[in-house]
């Protein structure tokens, strides 16, 4: 593992990778070197189309914009919290209460951003499960656009997936809260027209930092990926997410 380089296509912020694909990318490269599940923190916004370096010290693997350190990948036993998918007409209803449609931080995000358009941008739309406080939801059907792998959906697009509507669970657009920490297990990948439903909850909340679940159903096949996310207030204090990466411990409790 020498190097790695997200496409444009895939930004979170307009100049800066999307957080869900970049740890994808990372946790994929870095798994066989590392022997397992990683987590993922990142230290600071990824840049598109440029050439980082990546390198293995012992049980972690860091991943360098010339001397800058962006993300780092730890071997982690971490499994995220069950987590009961919405049905696919709780999914459609929801999604059209995203409170994407009316503010975006980040409008152009490959994954949620509602000023892309199909099939460049996933456009998902995570919104309001009625009744449900923290809870948001949205179907997903994965277009022939995307990278494959076996001919099913690359797990960098399921990491994607499983990335931006954990950041909608809070409800509170006066916030903007970038991924600093993520884990993700992808169980089974789907295909290409596979319908699908996203459901994220809300876990816990400080004033500067979120926990998340979020899972990827098939309508068919049941259960494909569940994740956990930690997500930090945007701008944070000097030193940007690299302060607040560190993910969940034993038993979930985060610091």
């Amino acid at each position: 593992m020498e190097s790695l380089v997200v496409p444009a296509r895939f930004n979170g912020p307009a100049r800066s990778a999307n957080g869900g694909y970049f740890c994808g990318l990372v946790a994929e490269a870095a798994s066989p070197e590392l022997h397992g599940p990683v987590a993922v923190s990142l230290h600071a916004p990824p840049p598109l189309d440029v050439s980082l370096g990546v390198a293995t010290t012992g049980r972690r693997a860091h991943v360098w914009d010339g001397t800058a350190l962006v993300a780092t990948a730890s071997p982690t036993r971490y499994a995220a919290a069950p987590l009961l998918s919405a049905t696919p007409a709780v999914a459609r209803d929801a999604a059209d209460r995203f409170a994407g449609h009316r503010h975006h931080p980040f409008p152009s995000c490959f994954v949620c951003g509602p000023a892309r358009t199909a099939p460049d941008g996933l456009r998902l739309a995570p919104g309001p499960v009625p009744g449900e406080a923290g809870r948001v939801a949205c179907p997903w059907t994965p277009d022939a656009s995307l990278p494959l792998r076996a001919g099913r959906i690359a797990p960098e697009i399921i990491w994607s997936v499983l990335d931006c509507p954990a950041g909608w669970t809070t409800g509170a657009a006066d916030v903007t809260r970038v991924l600093g920490w993520m884990h993700a297990d992808v169980l089974d990948l789907p295909s290409v027209g596979e319908p699908c439903v996203v459901t994220a909850r809300l876990d816990r909340r400080d004033q500067r930092t979120t926990t998340n679940t979020t899972v990827l159903h098939s309508e068919e096949r049941g259960l494909l990926a569940r994740a956990t996310t930690r997500w930090v207030v945007w701008p944070t204090a000097p030193g940007g997410p690299r302060d607040l990466a560190a993910g969940p411990g034993p038993g979930g409790v985060t610091r």
